[in-house]
């Protein structure tokens, strides 16, 4: 079991600095603390099931907006229109909750496309876009970012580097108006803390951690062997407000990691698997679990505990009708 900083103790890594120029937690700027008044009770809302989103990548790379090896982040800035049409196409299939065309919007994701200077506001109008997209319906948004794509323990990078893009991010999405923070497909977690960390710098805002199980003999661990029972026991110490699974296996591994999930933690659980297990043919990624096969796990995922139900590479708007047919079946 990984051991982590408990409130108030001493952590062996520097505090991360402020790299946007907005006050930190003793200065919040006037937004953070309007939304701060309206913090949402994550395990309040999470009492009934809540249906959530697909990717953004998948639906833009099927309307030719998005060729393999581009930048997803950079069409909230050069074509928003589009980045909002699929935000709204979620809703419009019944999401409660959609998330922020942001996964890599951190200084590290953007480097490779020299985007880096613009990863605050890159964050700020991956939130704006999904915030208007979910005008007039209940749907709420939830700022999304995942990991750098280094390997933390090996010290490539110095911790405080890494709060600090982090935060940067953050900040951003709590700008543009999201009302909680996923941190989804970590591999690691030293860098999930050092994620839940930079984000509490910034904002009290609930805060889910979502790991990428896909590794061990029964696809159970992350890629560095984090089990689910590690990242429960990291979202105790520290205060995270649900905990979750996401890529990396399709929704029939998801069940048992979900199992897993639930023996160890009370806190609301967060599932988007991805379509099934991917296919390569012809230089092209598919994911070929279709939104039928895909919805009938949703009644196990429901079993086995989860709170928050969604799809993650290979899932689209048709994907996330349908586990909303089956939560509406139910009665909610």
């Amino acid at each position: 079991m990984h051991r982590f900083p408990a409130a108030g103790e001493t952590s062996r890594w520097p505090v991360a600095c402020r790299c946007d120029g907005r006050p930190n937690r003793q200065g919040r700027t006037g937004l953070q603390e309007e939304m701060n008044t309206m913090t949402l009770d994550l395990k309040t809302y999470a009492k009934q099931v809540r249906v959530t989103d697909g990717v953004f990548g998948t639906v833009l790379q099927e309307q030719g907006l998005l060729a393999p090896g581009r930048c997803a982040e950079a069409l909230n800035s050069e074509n928003p229109v589009a980045v909002g049409l699929v935000a709204h196409s979620y809703v419009q299939a019944g999401a409660d909750v959609i998330m922020t065309n942001s996964l890599m919007a951190h200084r590290f994701g953007l480097e490779p496309y020299d985007l880096e200077e613009q990863a605050g506001e890159l964050a700020e109008a991956a939130a704006r876009i999904a915030c208007k997209a979910v005008e007039g319906s209940e749907t709420k948004v939830f700022g999304s970012f995942g990991p750098t794509g280094k390997i933390v323990m090996t010290c490539e990078m110095e911790s405080g580097e890494i709060e600090a893009a982090f935060a940067e991010t953050a900040s951003g999405l709590v700008a543009g108006g999201a009302q909680a923070i996923v941190l989804e497909t970590f591999n690691e977690l030293t860098e999930v803390y050092l994620a839940l960390k930079a984000v509490r710098s910034v904002c009290d805002l609930p805060v889910i951690v979502s790991m990428a199980f896909a590794y061990g003999p029964d696809k159970t661990a992350t890629m560095m062997g984090n089990t689910p029972a590690d990242l429960s026991a990291l979202a105790a110490t520290h205060g995270a407000a649900a905990v979750g699974a996401n890529c990396g296996v399709g929704p029939d591994v998801a069940v048992k990691i979900t199992e897993l999930l639930r023996a160890t933690t009370d806190l609301p659980i967060w599932i988007k698997p991805n379509a099934g297990l991917p296919e390569f043919k012809d230089g092209v990624t598919s994911f070929p679990m279709g939104p039928d096969e895909f919805a009938s796990y949703v009644q196990p995922l429901i079993d086995a505990g989860a709170n928050f139900i969604g799809g993650c590479c290979g899932c689209g708007p048709e994907h996330i009708r349908k586990i909303r047919d089956v939560v509406g079946a139910r009665g909610q």
